[in-house]
């Protein structure tokens, strides 16, 4: 498996070829292929998946984010991006440490942190003019995003942006994957050396996040003054997604199944689905079996995290998943999950138009239908178009 991560792996050392290698990089030598592993499809089509997800669900009031993964258990699409950022890591670097060496491999990882880095500047960039241009043309305030910063003023609140001191909503999670992608280095030594001490560790840092909740850092752009995807808290589920990688090359693709664990995976999944599903949305009868707040997303509270596992463990368990993923007509969303930085960033402008345009004229039907299927439509058709391009260039 030589699957390489791209975007919100945002981890993707470069261009990918037919094969899952990396392609060049400036100021890096071409680097022999590694036959040994193929490309896991699952990673890139999930991903896609996913990233298509964001988009709707970070526009608020649409209509379509009833069908999203929240209203069916308790994680999200953010806990399945940083877990396969995690494993795509470990694919990507763990196999360039071992090929090119740690100087070259260290190298890689800083270019990608820019590259992300340099996304996520022009993503703030552009969503305060954009949000900047429509109050002075409409006189309306936002409710989303941007406000906090904007209160600073225009240059204040971009450049303590810039800085990551003051992370908007809908904009602060990719200076998370930074984060996570510098320290992936230590994660890799851990892993190396002992992966159940290094989980341990990475498990009580979680845990310790979820007790105290001033262990987190600054943002001023936030009401509780942290960032909303605390860092000490998501670490955990990166360095799950580089065991988990681990584990499954080892075992040939799949994850052992094993009866009793399966059966509590299920039962603990349809028992999250009637806890989260929004029966009164639905005009459905609450069969929520208790009267609870939905769990922590911030620092990724207990049931959140147990509900992503249990999705992981049967979906890297399951041969129907590993097959179906291959299949040609999955290739549009495999294709937005191989080029997932610059999608991820159209989603984003794509959800802040549409966010502008629910706020200005109210999410009426035919509205709705236009930013969604546009979202969606602009959303593919890049992922298509740049993943042409990257079979052309390899093709040369």
């Amino acid at each position: 498996m030589a699957h390489q991560p791209v975007g919100d792996a945002l981890t993707h050392p470069g261009p990918v070829t037919p094969g899952g290698q990396p392609g060049h990089d400036p100021g890096l030598a071409a680097l022999p292929p590694d036959p040994s592993h193929r490309r896991d499809a699952r990673i890139d089509v999930i991903r896609g998946f996913a990233l298509l997800t964001i988009f709707v669900d970070h526009i608020p009031r649409n209509a379509p984010a009833l069908l999203t993964l929240h209203n069916f258990g308790f994680s999200d699409a953010a806990e399945i991006f940083v877990l396969l950022a995690g494993y795509s890591a470990m694919v990507a670097y763990g196999g360039l440490f071992r090929r090119a060496g740690t100087k070259a491999t260290l190298a890689r990882i800083a270019w990608r942190c820019l590259k992300i880095y340099l996304f996520q500047a022009g993503l703030l960039l552009a969503t305060l003019l954009i949000v900047r241009v429509w109050m002075d043309l409409t006189g309306l305030v936002p409710r989303f995003g941007v406000r906090a910063l904007l209160d600073m003023g225009l240059l204040p609140g971009a450049l303590r942006g810039l800085m990551l001191n003051a992370l908007p909503n809908y904009l602060d999670i990719l200076p998370l994957y930074i984060l996570l992608l510098a320290l992936f280095p230590l994660v890799y030594v851990g892993l190396r050396r002992s992966p159940w001490g290094t989980l341990a560790l990475s498990g009580l840092i979680w845990l310790a996040a979820n007790v105290d909740h001033r262990l987190n850092l600054p943002n001023a752009a936030a009401v509780d003054d942290g960032w909303y995807f605390n860092p000490f808290a998501w670490q955990f589920l990166f360095v799950i997604g580089a065991a988990l990688s681990v584990a499954v090359r080892a075992r040939g693709g799949l994850l052992p199944r094993h009866p009793i664990l399966t059966a509590a995976a299920l039962i603990y999944l349809v028992g999250a689905l009637l806890q989260a599903f929004p029966w009164a949305e639905w005009g459905l009868w609450d069969l929520r079996p208790l009267a609870m707040t939905a769990p922590d997303k911030s620092r990724v509270a207990p049931l959140r995290l147990l509900h992503i596992l249990a999705l992981t463990s049967l979906v890297f368990a399951s041969p129907t998943v590993l097959r179906l993923s291959s299949r040609p007509w999955l290739r549009p969303f495999d294709a937005c999950g191989r080029n997932s930085l610059e999608i991820f960033a159209a989603g984003c402008l794509a959800a802040l138009v549409g966010r502008i345009l629910y706020r200005t004229f109210e999410p009426v039907w035919p509205l709705q239908i236009a930013v969604n299927l546009g979202g969606l439509a602009l959303m593919l058709g890049l992922g298509l178009v740049l993943d042409a391009r990257a079979r052309q260039r390899t093709l040369r």
